[in-house]
């Protein structure tokens, strides 16, 4: 017995002197712990794939394609909602536009959730300097910044739009105030123009973070460019030959689609060089594209200065980049032009992540949605998972760019009281467009094979009643969606039958019966035809040239309210 405690006293003493020796080594310099990694988020304005790492042939997108090289780039990645607040709000909360029921750009996302935790928050919590520059949430159209979610004040340029009286010479009245040329070319500095600005301001900021060795930074970074107007600096413009830029290859809707599921350019024409309605002149489409390719060239150099300026500081072996845009464009194809659609040019994004020890250099061919990047970001920096998220963590993805993050992505977009909701596969998208609620034998579909038909040309749904049916079965794996918030409330507030009566007036100036008005249709019948036009763009909330049936009804209310 003595022996066996004797043995058991020299096995604690030794190890009681090991634990004393692993001690003494956490506290060496050679083994401090390893602070967790910083985060740098770059947002990009309606920034569509038409870049050289995805592929594009004439795209001058060096230093986006640097990054690419860095990371893993997502050849297939999907916004939750092709407009700015809706997919803006997917990326910051996690929650999708049909979990929050804001499908719009004035409802702001408190609105529905006002506990949300933002990824930035949640960052925030975990011991992280969170800071914001440029255009991060949507801002405008009666919605504000999260200021709860930055620690340090958000922080936007002081820029003018345009560089040359030339471009504002004959503004046009619209209900995002006057409008002038839809593009410029300025023979003048980067930094003339909004995008310069932020970048010398996050060059800044990051080098300031970096230095403070007591917490990791989380720094999301907003450009607004390739947005219209198309505005850069002329050596942008003077890198492509506008005789070679890609011009739209298929000029008709999608045989057999819903007559209300495109859309024409309201947006665009808000614009003074641009036509109200009808289509867009040749000469002015290869006038956009180049823009558009100009605008692109000129946001990724700016992308470039913050890249530089990161590894300047040492600090980009311990920091996740993330290059993320908000949603697709339309640059003509199928005669449509701006976002706003569930379509794959509108929906479609470009998502490039690069994490320390994480692959380099490789795409993935897995779904994502903007939704899974707070989940993703979570995981990669450490931080503990949150409930009650509509994501999905990719990182397993990004460590092995052949494993599937998801077999398919969700997306909706509103037309009236109707919501297109969109799932897509590798192989298919379906849309269901009904109102929120409504029993399902009430949808229309569309259904589009991209092997067969990647230009989308015609809606095969009626054909293939066999690949609706597996297509609805993953739809309905999702709970249903929350019809837009505000919308409710207005209902609430209505006095009885006004509501019903607009409603009815909507129908009954709807003529085409496509589920919204255009302009013609709104004047017609007016009493005051003088003064009715500058009811229009007052009406017209999310900017895109015709009236929904409640922004007709909501908005018709509170005129009538003014007047009482």
């Amino acid at each position: 017995m003595a022996s066996i405690s004797s043995h058991r006293h020299c096995l604690v003493i030794v190890f009681t002197l090991a634990l004393q020796f692993i001690g003494q080594a956490s506290l060496s310099p050679a083994s401090e712990p390893v602070r967790r990694p910083n985060v740098l988020l770059i947002c990009v304005d309606d920034l569509k794939p038409v870049l050289s790492c995805y592929g594009d042939k004439i795209a001058k997108t060096p230093n986006i394609d640097r990054l690419a090289g860095q990371g893993v780039l997502f050849e297939s990645a999907y916004c939750n909602q092709a407009v700015c607040s809706p997919s803006r709000n997917a990326l910051m909360t996690s929650l999708r536009p049909q979990s929050l029921g804001i499908y719009d750009l004035a409802t702001n996302f408190r609105r529905s959730r006002p506990d949300a935790v933002t990824i930035a928050q949640h960052f925030q919590q975990h011991g992280y300097i969170t800071q914001a520059l440029g255009k991060v949430f949507h801002v405008g159209h009666g919605n504000a910044e999260d200021e709860v979610s930055w620690t340090v004040p958000h922080w936007r340029p002081k820029a003018a739009q345009y560089q040359l009286a030339a471009s504002q010479a004959n503004r046009r009245t619209s209900n995002n105030g006057p409008r002038g040329t839809a593009t410029e070319s300025a023979d003048v500095a980067d930094d003339a123009y909004g995008d310069g600005q932020i970048a010398v301001e996050a060059a800044a900021r990051i080098k300031a973070a970096a230095e403070n060795k007591d917490q990791p930074f989380f720094i999301a970074c907003g450009f607004l460019k390739p947005h219209l107007p198309f505005v850069a600096p002329k050596k942008y413009w003077d890198l492509y030959d506008p005789k070679t830029v890609p011009m739209p290859q298929v000029a008709d809707v999608p045989e057999n689609a819903p007559s209300y599921a495109p859309q024409f350019g309201g947006e665009l024409r808000q614009y003074s060089d641009m036509p109200r309605e009808g289509a867009i002149s040749e000469q002015d489409t290869r006038r956009l594209i180049h823009g558009y390719y100009a605008a692109t060239s000129y946001t990724d150099a700016q992308i470039g200065r913050i890249l530089d300026a990161l590894d300047a500081t040492g600090a980009r072996s311990n920091t996740i980049v993330v290059l993320w845009g908000d949603h697709g464009w339309h640059l003509g194809d199928h005669g449509m032009w701006c976002k706003h659609t569930n379509y794959e040019q509108a929906t479609r994004i470009p998502l490039i992540i690069s994490s320390p020890g994480c692959a380099a250099g490789q795409k993935s061919r897995s779904l994502i949605e903007t939704v899974d990047v707070y989940p993703t970001l979570s995981e990669l920096a450490g931080l503990p998972a949150r409930d009650g998220l509509d994501g999905l963590s990719a990182a397993a993805t990004l460590k092995s760019p052949d494993v599937q993050t998801r077999e398919s992505v969700i997306h909706v977009y509103p037309r009236g009281e109707r919501l297109g909701r969109a799932i897509r596969t590798n192989h298919f998208r379906m849309v269901e467009w009904k109102v929120p609620g409504a029993d399902a034998s009430e949808a229309e579909y569309e259904l589009y094979d991209y092997e067969k038909d990647p230009s989308e040309t015609a809606n095969i749904a009626a054909q293939h009643p066999e690949i609706l049916e597996k297509l609805k079965s993953l739809l309905a794996q999702h709970r249903e969606a929350i019809p837009q918030i505000s919308a409710q409330k207005a209902a609430a507030a209505a006095k009885p039958g006004k509501s019903q009566d607009r409603a009815a007036m909507f129908r009954n100036r709807d003529k085409n019966k496509d589920a919204t008005l255009s302009l013609e249709e709104f004047l017609a019948g007016q009493p005051d035809h003088d003064q009715a036009p500058k009811r229009f763009p007052r009406f017209d909330k999310n900017g895109d040239g015709v009236l929904t049936e409640q922004e007709f009804v909501s908005s018709g209310k509170q005129t009538e309210s003014a007047k009482e």
